[in-house]
C-alpha cells in the first residue's frame, strides 16, 4: 500500500512473503490514514463499534459502519482516505494478502 502521510498511527505486526498485518490507531475524531491505494486484496477487523468516514477518489464521502470483531474483505485497487468519524479513539487490524496461493 502506498500511503500519503495521515495522522493515524500504523503499527506493522507481521510482514512476510504472504501477508502484511498492520494495526491502525486513530486517537481523535478526524485522524486519518492519508490517501492510499491498496495494491493487494485485504481484510479489515475493526477493534471498535462505530463509524469510519471514507473519502473517495471522486471527491465523495461515505460512512462505513463498523462492528467490533466483524471482518470485511476488499479487492485490490481501492484508493481512499480513511477517517475516524467517532468522538472516541478507535483502531482496526488490516491484513493485506501479498501473495495469491492455491494452497
Amino acid at each position: 500500500m502506498c500511503t500519503a502521510t495521515g495522522t493515524a498511527t500504523p503499527i506493522e505486526h507481521i510482514l512476510n512473503a504472504r501477508v502484511r498485518v498492520t494495526q491502525w490507531h486513530f486517537v481523535k475524531s478526524g485522524d486519518n490514514t492519508g490517501w492510499h491505494q491498496h495494491e493487494y486484496d485485504y481484510v479489515v477487523v475493526p477493534l471498535f463499534t462505530g463509524v469510519l468516514e471514507i473519502a473517495n477518489e471522486d471527491g465523495s464521502r461515505s460512512l462505513a459502519q463498523m462492528q467490533e470483531g466483524v471482518p470485511y474483505f476488499r479487492k485490490a485497487g481501492v484508493r481512499h482516505d480513511v477517517i475516524n468519524g467517532n468522538d472516541f479513539p478507535c483502531a482496526f487490524v488490516e491484513t493485506e494478502l501479498l501473495e495469491n496461493s492455491c494452497a
